[in-house]
């Protein structure tokens, strides 16, 4: 039996493979005639890993916001999937320069965009193919496939699209099926670009991706997109601005992979273009991350997006469909492979060299300030696997943060140290250097984000490696709370303190706040301090419990006194100490307002603050009573001009006169507040260039980035005595998305650019741009009858990575009366 048995089994990879089946066999329909609904494509997958066990191993390893499946896919041939954890491991050891492999590692990643849904059906046929007739392709390669980034956003995508599209799909362009919804499939459920938070790691598909990103950092990483309907493939070479840390291997290979898919492209007589529009500079796209942690990192574009459809009429009057779309991504998927499995000594020799010592400029990156801050970013930095310490008592000099220049900062076990002598060292200076170096300012995306900034901590970069040692033991005891105390205290200079806030307005405990700086027990505290007394909360009988469990879920110190008797400042009792009121928030979202910048404000909510809001959508907005409401928020946005109609403006401006609470950010306030007496908000106006020039066509785009602000980060003066802007310094980096400007408020202007602030300590900001902005306004109040308008001319929620913008926020919310 054993023996019949043994030979048995040495047919079992050939009958799998007879009868392996392709993605159309398996789903029943011929691929690129429907589109595939996520958990079509996970059983897919599923079976494709019972089908073939000793050659691909299927995790899930995550979920998303809608419990949907996050999946990868690892296959080679038999003896490699024998011998992985040592492939893995030799890999890694290149890290240290320990390590002797003689694998390629490919890692392929699909739709990222929901709407960008072509690349998950490629995905099933080029992982068939790499079984079958590509086969060869595995023998010195390791793949890992992502079918889907974004299951929420695909299905959200593809149940639309087979709701309204007709059938036999329609190729007319004007049909009802190639104009998706306001809220389209791009994003995921929080409406968030995850293509732009690799980095940032704010989103849980991020989060869970980056754990099993960080266990393998491919040789190769591609990031399968579709572009517009009209434009030919675009593949490598990227386009400049290339980041300098980028070597030049990374662009020699990225050249090589483009120079092989255009030989599949030329024989089938397909276009494509390279070199143009997709730089590689912002840290947080899947080309430049993948490329920052060694890899070649790459964004392949097929013509198409949420458009598209099954099929489609473009411009020229050709017929694109999803079939077409199907075979360039697995023509490019498949050439990759095929490269990197034809390069795997040079691949594995330059990933060894990328992580030798680098001579950066500097060496060491050494942060003081507030603890909770501090605490934020170190948590970023685990789920990167960035090293940092503490630092000893020393004296650190180098480049100032704050001042643009030279500088020094004490080092003590308190501050946070990040050296560049780790493996993860380019990551650390691309993350934290001042000023990222621009070879082309017409760039993709931001130019600034530098963390330091981000954080809002005072920072020194400096040249030398400090001496740093591991953080002490936190020995705090967070939830002791003293029987016989009138009330206790805690700061209000985070977004954990506002965490910790919210949790108690839920519970229904009462909590005053001090808009005055007061000193009791011998210590000092300032403007937004929360009291919390057992007077106001004697109605809780489980106060005490609500507290501590309060104290312990966000690691808040509370400090205790037997009297509101203060030595300084204004007692407890005074009308300077404030009771903050629970909320009841509206937002607004539909059409007037950008997906985007909607998502970040719901996300804000619901993923940061864990506090209820109400989305009001402009459909029925109109019939709302806003009365039941006392903050109401309009996100950025580009529609604003067609929803406030006079009914709609009057609507809302009666409901502040009698004293509610309106934010409005970006676009919605020039849309409000234009040619509107109502409002003391002003636009500042520059007076153009009347002389009459001709510009070649050629040039006019570098003409119009003189006027354009590419995500640059200004110093600002803050005015921490408005309640907008308790629990910062005088002190605020602002990150700049465009030059939207307003003269400073009479008497609420709680941020601001002051005279000579104009121009960017870190990122890229045109000639004209800095004279637009000169002397504006960031953040400001406004009275209005009973209530507030409130200004964020700049976004605090921008992507949710700026940590030193949300307190405004909060206090938006919560501070401002």
């Amino acid at each position: 039996m054993k023996l019949i048995l043994r030979t048995a089994l040495l047919f079992i990879p050939l009958l799998s493979l007879a009868q392996l089946k392709s993605p159309s066999e398996f789903l029943g329909y011929e691929l690129g005639t429907q589109f595939t609904r996520h958990h079509e494509v996970v059983d897919y997958y599923q079976y494709l890993a019972d089908a073939e066990p000793q050659r691909m191993t299927l995790i899930e390893y995550g979920k998303t916001n809608e419990r949907r499946p996050l999946i990868l896919a690892t296959i080679s041939t038999k003896q490699n999937m024998q011998n992985l954890d040592t492939i893995r491991e030799e890999h890694m050891k290149d890290l240290n320069g320990e390590g002797s492999p003689d694998k390629a590692i490919v890692w392929l990643s699909y739709n990222v965009h929901g709407n960008e849904s072509v690349s998950t059906e490629a995905s099933m046929q080029t992982i068939y193919d790499l079984f079958t007739s590509k086969s060869s392709y595995l023998e010195n390669t390791v793949v890992l496939i992502d079918p889907c980034i974004n299951p929420d956003g695909r299905d959200r995508y593809v149940n639309w699209y087979n709701q309204f599209k007709n059938s036999p799909n329609q190729v007319d362009p004007n049909s009802k099926e190639h104009h998706e919804n306001w809220w389209s499939g791009r994003s995921n459920h929080y409406m968030f670009d995850l293509n732009r938070d690799w980095a940032w790691l704010t989103q849980v598909e991020s989060q869970q991706r980056l754990k099993q990103f960080n266990k393998w950092l491919p040789h190769v990483h591609v990031d399968f997109h579709e572009q517009g309907v009209d434009n030919p493939y675009y593949f490598a070479p990227a386009a400049e601005p290339f980041h300098e840390v980028i070597t030049d291997f990374q662009r020699e290979f990225q050249e090589t992979i483009g120079k092989n898919h255009a030989k599949y492209f030329d024989e089938n007589g397909w276009f494509y273009f390279t070199k143009e529009v997709f730089d590689l500079l912002y840290p947080s796209y899947g080309d430049t991350y993948p490329t920052y942690n060694g890899g070649i990192g790459m964004t392949y574009e097929q013509g198409g997006s949420g458009r598209a459809g099954l099929g489609i009429i473009t411009s020229i009057g050709d017929t694109l469909t999803l079939k077409d779309r199907i075979s360039h991504h697995l023509t490019t998927g498949l050439s990759t492979v095929e490269v990197a499995s034809k390069n795997v000594t040079k691949l594995n020799d330059e990933f060894k060299k990328f992580y030798l010592n680098k001579n950066f400029k500097y060496n060491s990156y050494v942060l003081n300030g507030n603890p909770d801050k501090l605490a934020a970013l170190a948590s970023l930095l685990d789920k990167h696997e960035i090293e940092y310490q503490a630092g000893t008592n020393a004296t650190v000099k180098g480049h100032s943060y704050t001042t643009g220049k030279a500088g020094s900062i004490k080092s003590s076990d308190k501050s946070l140290v990040i050296s560049s002598n780790q493996p993860k060292s380019t990551l650390v200076k691309v993350l934290f250097e001042p000023m990222a170096k621009l070879s082309d300012s017409v760039t993709y995306d931001i130019t600034a984000w530098s963390l330091p900034y981000a954080y809002g901590l005072d920072a020194i970069a400096s040249e030398s490696l400090i001496s740093k040692t591991y953080p002490p033991h936190n020995g705090t005891e967070y939830g002791v709370l003293k029987p016989d105390s009138y009330a206790y205290l805690s700061d209000w200079n985070s977004m954990k303190d506002a965490r910790f806030l919210a949790e108690l307005l839920r519970n229904k405990v009462r909590v005053r706040y001090a808009h005055k700086p007061f000193t009791l027990d011998g210590i000092s505290h300032e403007r937004g301090t929360l009291i919390i007394t057992k007077s106001d909360n004697k109605q809780l009988k489980n106060f005490n419990d609500i507290l501590r469990t309060a104290s312990v879920n966000h690691s808040k110190n509370l400090i205790s006194t037997n009297t509101g008797f203060v030595e300084s400042g204004k007692d407890f009792g005074s009308g300077y100490v404030d009771v903050i009121q629970s909320l009841n928030i509206a937002v607004l979202s539909g059409e007037p307002t950008s997906t985007l910048r909607f998502g970040e404000v719901w996300n804000f909510f619901e993923q940061q603050l864990d506090y209820p809001i109400t989305v009001l959508d402009e459909d029925y907005f109109g019939k709302v009573d806003l009365s039941t409401y006392d903050v109401l928020i309009l996100p950025d946005g580009w529609g604003y001009n067609s929803f406030l109609s006079t009914h709609i403006k009057e609507k809302i401006k009666d409901w502040v006169k009698q004293g509610g609470k309106l934010i409005v950010m970006g676009g919605a306030i020039d849309a409000l507040t234009s040619s509107d007496k109502d409002f003391a908000l002003k636009e500042k106006e520059i007076k153009k260039d009347s002389t009459n020039t001709i510009e070649s066509f050629e040039i006019s785009e570098r003409e119009q980035i003189k006027s354009a602000i590419t995500g640059a980060i200004f110093k600002a003066t803050v005015d921490n005595t408005n309640p907008l802007a308790y629990g910062y310094s005088d002190t605020y980096f602002t990150l700049k998305l465009g030059v939207q400007s307003y003269k400073y408020l009479e008497n609420g202007s709680a941020v601001y650019l002051s005279e000579g602030a104009n121009k960017p300590v870190s990122g890229f900001a045109g000639s004209e741009a800095q004279k637009k902005i000169a002397e504006t306004l960031i953040f400001g109040t406004e009275e209005m009858g009973r209530g507030q308008v409130i200004y964020m001319v700049d976004n605090p929620l921008f992507r949710g990575f700026w940590e030193n913008g949300k307190l405004f926020f909060a206090n938006a919310l919560f501070m401002v009366k």
